[in-house]
């Protein structure tokens, strides 16, 4: 699974130091709001709101801003009611792209959504056109520091439960199935690990090269775009571009 890892690590290592943090942070607390409306808002006791407590952590949201999250989705009646949506879709040169939507205005973002793919020379799809190329996986990446074993690593996240460990120069990648992420990254928090990213995504099962400089160009714009939008949470692709190109 480790062959698109250098996209992970990049979008790992570049979402700690993301200019645009309060970006990042808005959109989490879109989830949360989410999170707590379907299960409540003692993570104890729900799950999802658990799992993105870990993700705001891992993009280095204060406590602050997620208790006081929390606490506004549990206000009965305040604030704009969230909707998750994922749109399908194609960029040029034929790389897939999975957009997960967190809005509070479904017409608005199809529209926006739409505008952003056409603008670029993309084209959104039907609901699962592309998802069958993804395999959804839980996605954590531990620092590599000095010192840290290869073989202790693994050993450790297979033991809670891990489906998949890949050991990079800088980093750790370890997989879980979906259904088993929670578990695991508690058990390797309760190991006293901390992590770059820890969440659910979508795994391209294969990639595709691209190299023509003008169509790397446009992808990389409709990337961008999609990203700055606040109503996209995540957007997954199965792109292999150039190192250089990679690094949004």
């Amino acid at each position: 699974m480790s062959g698109h890892s250098k996209w992970h690590n990049i979008q790992a290592k570049k979402g700690k130091a993301d200019a645009a943090r309060g970006k990042i942070f808005t959109k989490i607390g879109r989830e949360i709001a989410i999170a707590v409306r379907e299960g409540g808002a003692n993570p104890d006791t729900n799950n999802k709101l658990r799992d993105i407590i870990a993700k705001a952590k891992a993009n280095n949201m204060p406590n602050d801003n997620i208790q006081r999250s929390i606490k506004k989705a549990a206000g009965e009646g305040t604030g704009a009611t969230y909707e998750e949506i994922v749109y399908e879709g194609y960029a040029p040169g034929g790389v897939a792209i999975i957009c997960n939507i967190v809005t509070d205005n479904r017409n608005r973002t199809s529209a926006d959504v739409r505008h952003i793919f056409d603008k670029n020379g993309g084209s959104l799809g039907t609901p699962g056109s592309v998802s069958y190329m993804f395999d959804n996986k839980g996605l954590i990446v531990i620092e590599r520091e000095p010192g840290m074993d290869e073989d202790e690593m693994m050993m450790m996240a297979l033991e809670a439960g891990a489906e998949d460990v890949s050991a990079m120069d800088d980093v750790f990648e370890i997989y879980t199935a979906p259904n088993d992420f929670s578990a695991v990254r508690e058990a390797l928090e309760q190991q006293g690990l901390s992590f770059l990213s820890a969440d659910k995504k979508m795994i391209p099962q294969n990639t595709v090269e691209v190299t023509d400089e003008e169509t790397i160009a446009k992808i990389i714009k409709l990337l961008d775009m999609l990203d700055d939008n606040d109503d996209v949470a995540d957007v997954y692709h199965n792109a292999e571009l150039p190192e250089e190109e990679d690094e949004e």
